[in-house]
């Protein structure tokens, strides 16, 4: 198995889907990185030669990812939740950042439904 980044790169998938595993590199940033170091896009990732892993580890250096980005990222998260600013407060809530609607749906953010009972009282006797 190829690993990449702290990543196991499955052996049976073509190089340019192996590559999406790591965090921060999608089908296009894969894409460019193969195209500029003249690997195969249908390559699979077992039939990858040491050269060509060494070629990409060298690669894959020059961008952010994995834990770098993800560091960053919740460093911007902080840096605005410290400024006081919209999006800082609705990550603090826990709720939508960017504008959905709540009053229904956002159900992944909030959490399961709960049934609010009905407002009957009971009867006293």
């Amino acid at each position: 198995m190829a690993r990449l980044c702290g990543v196991q790169l499955p052996d049976n998938k073509r190089v340019e889907i192996g590559l999406t595993y790591i965090f921060g590199v999608g089908r296009p940033l894969s894409k460019s990185i193969l195209n500029e170091l003249n690997i195969n896009l249908n390559t699979k990732v077992k039939e990858l030669t040491e050269g060509d892993l060494a070629k990409l580890r060298d690669a894959l250096t020059k961008v952010m990812s994995e834990g770098e980005l993800r560091r960053k990222i919740q460093l911007d998260i902080k840096r605005l939740q410290d400024i006081g600013s919209y999006k800082g407060f609705r990550h603090k809530r826990r709720l939508p950042v960017r504008g959905q609607r709540t009053k229904t749906n956002a159900r992944t953010k909030r959490g399961k439904k709960v049934t609010v009972g009905s407002g009957r009282k009971k009867e006293e006797k």
